[in-house]
């Protein structure tokens, strides 16, 4: 479980990040990640939530999958910079992925958007 300064928690802060003004977003075929960021929070640490509708899977695949994304972006944290919100969403592929596949790929979509650098395994566009 991601630590609370770290959890984006309302409906408002969600909608904000996918919709709102200097929203971004970019997906691969496991996972679509949005990210916004604002200079109100620029001295708070980044938030993440996590989106996994039904289409995924039953309430058992779609909380795996959610803990799955929850663990792998908990390390990158730390890279990301203060006052961005990101919310994750699951695409049906991310059901049969591995946790490995997961944290690659959200890896790589992190650093396309350039909130982090890539990893050193990756080619640099």
């Amino acid at each position: 479980m991601l630590p609370a300064q770290h959890r984006l928690t309302e409906r408002g802060e969600f909608t904000a990040t996918v919709r709102g003004s200097g929203a971004r977003h970019q997906g691969s075929r496991l996972l679509v990640v949005h990210a916004r960021h604002t200079d109100a929070r620029s001295a708070l640490p980044p938030r993440v939530g996590v989106v996994v509708s039904k289409a995924v899977g039953n309430a058992v695949v779609r909380n795996r999958v959610k803990r799955r994304l929850r663990a792998q972006v908990a390390p990158l944290l730390p890279a990301v910079p203060s006052g961005t919100d990101l919310v994750l969403r699951a695409n049906p592929a991310s059901a049969s992925a591995t946790s490995a596949q997961i944290g690659r790929t959200l890896g790589s979509v992190l650093a396309s958007l350039g909130l982090t650098e890539p990893s050193p395994a990756e080619p640099t566009p």
